[in-house]
């Protein structure tokens, strides 16, 4: 009876053992996924004020670029009411269109090295290459204000998630 009370502690410390280096190993593997997945991601936080805003950028050359030069803090121009501009450092890819609309929230690059964020919809004759969209635009125009503003642009901040 002894000796087969001490097999029956072995093979229990042993399937224990197993299943203890599976949850390790898998808690692992999904950190690793999670962390790759976020490196692909289209996704970027505007900071103006204490106001953050989500932006989802395009999958285009340009957009890829721009997100290559974050985190970056900016002042912005204020032109006509509607939109605030900043000119980049260094040119950016180009794919430039008439949107014939452009649309409250839009993130835009005019020429090859202006960096425009618009806050009113309007009609446009003008072209830019789009790099993408702020997510919800309320309050975008309040946060942004008459006048010049500073703006941070930066990569969304990765969450990982843990699984038992």
């Amino acid at each position: 009876m002894k000796h087969s009370f001490l097999i029956f502690l072995f093979f229990v410390s042993v399937i224990g053992s197993a299943s203890s280096c599976d949850k390790k190993n898998r808690t692992s593997n999904t950190t690793i996924e999670n962390s790759d997945d976020n490196m692909q991601s289209t996704q970027i936080s505007i900071r103006i004020g204490s106001k953050t805003f989500t932006a989802t950028l395009l999958d285009n050359n340009s957009a890829k670029a721009f997100k290559e030069m974050l985190p970056m803090t900016i002042t912005m121009t204020e032109l006509n009411g509607d939109e605030k501009y900043y000119d980049l450092p260094k040119n950016l890819p180009t794919n430039s269109s008439n949107p014939n609309t452009i649309q409250n929230g839009d993130l835009m690059l005019y020429g090859s090295r202006t960096v425009v964020l618009f806050y009113k919809s309007f009609q446009t004759s003008y072209s830019y290459t789009n790099l993408g969209k702020i997510d919800d635009p309320s309050g975008l125009s309040v946060a942004l204000g008459l006048g010049n503003v500073t703006v941070t642009f930066e990569k969304e901040l990765p969450l990982i998630q843990y699984s038992l």
